[in-house]
């Protein structure tokens, strides 16, 4: 199944790709980039999701102080 996510500014897909690989290192998936996700469990996927947002709401809630 092909995913249906869309990047909404297109130059912002290479940052958030980076941003992805660096989660999922700090998080124990070091060859998450070349991984088959089907492999992986669903934790796993979403662990990494979700610390992403995590850490940007962290970081666009530093911003507003």
């Amino acid at each position: 199944m092909a995913s249906s996510n869309k990047t909404v500014v297109p130059g912002a897909k290479h940052g958030l790709d980076t941003f992805k690989e660096e989660v999922a290192k700090e998080i124990g998936l070091p060859d998450y980039d070349t991984q088959d996700k089907g492999n992986l469990t669903s934790r796993e996927n979403g662990s990494v999701g979700g610390e992403m947002v995590k850490r940007m709401i962290a970081d666009y809630e530093s911003k507003l102080k």
